[in-house]
């Protein structure tokens, strides 16, 4: 984990003599790397700012489910908690996920874009499944 936390700080100091230029992120594509790794990070970013949105009415809908629940089945009311142990589980492999990717090109100009673009894309997903637990009851 701190070797990730490492990676991280890397990333972002990568990214550091970018985030003083204006890159226009709808075509990232055509951007130089620098650009391009800023980019990752925003959209890394704007994923992680709709899963925190999402988690807090996922832990909000899972207690509501607990309160219910423990009238007839107190022994089993552990929604909200099964949860957060699943989201802190899912958070250690995402993470783990996405610093196995950018080791791949450690030292290279493109690490930060290969893991910024593993959270944007894995966060995304969580976030959908959030959702869809939610829908399922």
């Amino acid at each position: 984990m701190k070797r990730f936390i490492s990676a991280l700080g890397l990333v972002w100091l990568s990214s550091a003599p970018a985030l003083s230029q204006d890159w226009d992120c709808s075509n990232a594509d055509d951007l130089p790397q620098q650009g391009m790794n800023f980019c990752a990070h925003q959209d890394w970013q704007a994923a992680d700012s709709a899963l925190n949105a999402t988690w807090k009415k996922a832990r909000e809908y899972m207690k509501s489910l607990d309160e219910g629940n423990r009238e007839y089945y107190p022994d089993q009311a552990d929604g909200e908690e099964n949860l957060l142990k699943a989201q802190r589980a899912w958070i250690d492999y995402r993470d783990g996920q996405c610093a196995a990717e950018g080791a791949q090109f450690t030292g290279g100009s493109i690490q930060p874009l290969i893991i910024n673009s593993c959270l944007a894309s894995m966060t995304r997903k969580r976030t959908e499944e959030l959702l869809q637990l939610m829908q399922e009851y």
